[in-house]
């Protein structure tokens, strides 16, 4: 006889990453539709249709930190530290570049119709003149009023400026290009004999132009192919400049891009369609489509539809994903931009600052990326691996006999440098059965539940609690760690200066940990999420700790380069296997949830029966279900599992 699974997916598709922190999407409300974008160079806002602002990304400066009251929003623009808003009433409000210049500046003279955001300063355009504002050099162009009639649109570069004039043609300033008597700046103009134009976009040191026949004219920098325009590009109606990549909005709402690509920011994701606006940012790109809904591509965005995923693990600038079938997947592509022909048959991933690590279903290690330090050099005849960890510079594996093979930076005193000993496992260790890798030191969990440190000791890292013991899982972070206790519980020691190591008071019923440089995670067994330390990035000064509302069902996290990241996963049979005369279902149950498991020899709706034992209660932990009677009396036998509801 066969027997089969029959899925009831509950809330999200099976293995989906969500992930918050440095430039990933904002934490809003299912629904919510946004009408403009705008990304800055490490943030980004999005304008909703009530008129009110939402800002995600880097809060470093107070860029992500809308003013109370903003409202009535008809305008929005982001730069280097700061953003710009434009309310229905003329008045233009600037707020961030760290409380320096821009907090609460308020532009309400006279109404003004356009704002533009430069890195380093910005433009507001009201009556006939165009007010600057910043804090680059005045000589660059900063700190100025220049008076301009028939203004129809502004852009803002790094140093320099352009007007779109409303005969369609363009004017452009800035540097020293002043006038010798007065100082002022001498508006020029700009490809002379160019007319026809319709919208105008400036990256740092390059700018584009729209023409009304649907091509587009880019010029300046070129360092990375970014005025290189696609041969027979046409039918464009929007652009926008990043920082070296553009984009181009055609008029069947896809999106083409070109320029750097260091980042997978012109990886335009596939199928992409259906887009009303875009904007570029420094090594990322943004789409709001016309349901109201806003992908991301490029820095620190997650593939859309990346479904499926059963691990991942995160790196500076790059993340790891292992899928149900043994196929890695990558995202973020600061330093790997490939992965290696061939990977197939994964059962764990590890990524490092600049490296990567996949092991092997037949017990081997591959390993690909930067090599400066030896990271990728994996030892000759590694075999029986069962556990890989990579730091920044070093890399770890764990054999079946709980042996640790360490390679990379601090192998020996004499290089490669950086030396700290974060390769040098300890004598005698031969009991290991779980293994991590910080940025220079490295953890081993010894099968009688106690921790062994060694690398780097500068902040405490390596300097195990005394005492501890009944450790059932270990996490290293840049300079902390974490250590899950078998009784659910947290401990944690190493560098405390953004608070990570304050593990919050009554923290219980956890089932994983992960950690980064400055906060720490904790998975809950009911699927949520807890976080503690910094926020380096986010709206409310700052965001990895801020875990997304509404954030469930998660069944594993990573923590990595101001990112928080969780799989998440609906009800659904993992695994389903022939056991003598049994059947063997297992599935993830959260703790809180009840579930039934049914069978059917048919599926036919009115022929679901409840398996023997009745109510299963969830723990967090994947619960196995066992069916004695599934050889006996049929040919075929189907199951399901359903969450009873709260009462």
């Amino acid at each position: 006889m066969a027997v089969s699974g029959v899925s009831l997916m509950a809330g999200s598709p099976p293995g989906q990453v969500v992930s918050w922190g440095y430039r990933v999407l904002p934490n809003v409300s299912p629904g919510t539709v946004f009408t403009n974008i705008a990304a800055g160079f490490d943030h980004c806002l999005a304008l909703k249709n009530d008129g009110t602002v939402v800002a995600w990304g880097n809060n470093l400066d107070g860029e992500a930190t809308v003013p109370a009251g903003l409202s009535n929003v008809v305008a929005i623009a982001a730069g280097d530290g700061y953003s710009l808003a434009l309310e229905s009433n003329g008045t233009a409000i600037c707020w961030g570049a760290g409380n320096n210049y821009f907090v609460g500046e308020v532009w309400s003279s006279v109404p003004i119709s356009a704002i533009a955001a430069g890195q380093y300063h910005y433009l507001v355009f009201g009556g006939s003149y165009v007010d600057a504002d910043g804090w680059a050099n005045i000589l660059n162009g900063c700190w100025y009023q220049l008076q301009i009639s028939n203004v129809a649109a502004i852009a803002a570069g790094s140093y320099y400026d352009l007007a779109l004039l409303s005969d369609g043609t363009m004017v452009g300033w800035g540097g020293t290009n002043r006038d010798s008597y007065t100082g002022d700046f001498v508006p020029t103009n700009v490809l002379v004999g160019l007319s026809n134009i319709v919208a105008i976009a400036s990256g740092p040191n390059h700018s584009m132009a729209l023409q009304q026949n649907g091509t587009v004219i880019a010029w300046g920098d070129n360092s990375y192919g970014q005025t290189n325009v696609p041969a027979g590009l046409s039918n464009v109606i929007a652009i926008a400049a990043g920082e070296y990549h553009e984009l181009a909005l055609q008029s069947d709402g896809t999106v083409v891009a070109w320029g750097d690509n260091d980042d997978g920011q012109t990886n335009v994701p596939a199928g992409l369609n259906n887009v009303v606006a875009i904007a570029a940012g420094s090594c990322y790109s943004l789409a709001l489509t016309s349901s109201g809904s806003i992908v991301a591509w490029g820095g620190g965005a997650v593939p859309p539809a990346l479904n499926n995923v059963t691990a991942m693990s995160a790196a500076w600038g790059h993340n790891l994903g292992l899928k149900s079938d043994g196929s890695v997947v990558l995202w973020d592509f600061y330093y790997q931009t490939n992965l290696p022909p061939g990977l197939n048959n994964v059962t764990a991933v590890a990524a490092g600052a600049s490296h990567d690590l996949a092991l092997n279903g037949n017990g081997t290690v591959s390993a690909w990326g930067d090599d400066t330090y030896g990271q990728i050099d994996v030892p000759t005849g590694l075999s029986n691996v069962v556990a890989i960890a990579a730091g920044d510079l070093h890399s770890l594996a764990l054999r079946n006999d709980g042996t640790v093979f360490a390679w990379g930076a601090g192998l020996t005193n004499g290089g490669p440098f950086p030396y700290y000993g974060q390769s040098l496992v300890p004598a005698g260790l031969t009991n290991a059965v779980a293994i991590a890798a910080g940025e220079v030191h490295s953890l081993a969990l010894c099968n009688d539940g106690t921790v062994v440190g060694w690398g780097d000791n500068s902040l405490g890292q390596t300097n195990v609690p005394a005492g501890l013991g009944g450790v059932a899982a270990i996490a290293a972070g840049s300079f902390h760690n974490l250590v899950l206790l078998s009784n659910s519980t947290v401990v944690a020691w190493g560098d405390n200066y953004l608070g990570q190591t304050n593990v919050p008071v009554g923290l219980t019923n956890v089932v994983a940990v992960a950690t980064d440089g400055g906060y720490s995670l904790a998975l809950i067994n009911d699927g949520t999420v807890v976080g503690w330390g910094t926020n380096y990035y986010g709206p409310t000064n700052y965001i990895q700790t801020s875990v997304p509302a509404g954030l469930a069902n998660v069944v594993a996290i990573a923590a990595r380069d101001g990112r928080g990241m969780a799989i998440t996963a609906g009800l659904q049979i993992l695994s389903l296997e022939q056991a003598g005369g049994s059947a063997v279902l297992r599935f993830h149950g959260f703790a809180g949830h009840q579930y039934t498991v049914e069978y059917s020899p048919d599926l036919a709706p009115g022929d679901w029966f409840d398996l023997p034992g009745g109510i299963i209660a969830g723990s967090g932990w994947d619960i196995l279900a066992t069916d004695t009677n599934a050889m006996s009396n049929a040919n075929s036998r189907f199951y399901r599992i359903e969450e009873i509801p709260s009462p």
